[in-house]
């Protein structure tokens, strides 16, 4: 039996930025270390009834996965573009 994960996406023009509501807590890692400033709290609330992540600022992100690196909850993906 598998799970399927509810997902947020938002297109840039570097790749995609997709986090699960279903598995963000809320702990902020990604927006500290995001080196571009993309990432950033929306209204929306998670699993744990905290807020949630998504990409504010689209534009800036560079696809460099940093975040997905650094979420404990595996709650996040970057997809990048194909040249």
């Amino acid at each position: 039996m598998s799970i399927t994960f509810t997902k947020n996406k938002w297109e840039g023009p570097k790749g995609v930025f997709i986090v699960s509501p279903d598995l963000c807590k809320g702990c902020g890692l990604c927006i500290e270390k995001c080196p571009s400033q993309v990432i950033d709290w929306t209204k929306e609330t998670g699993i744990y009834g905290t807020p949630i992540v998504g990409a504010k600022r689209i534009d800036r992100c560079t696809a460099c996965s940093i975040c997905v690196l650094v979420c404990p909850d595996a709650a996040i993906d970057v997809e990048k573009n194909k040249m």
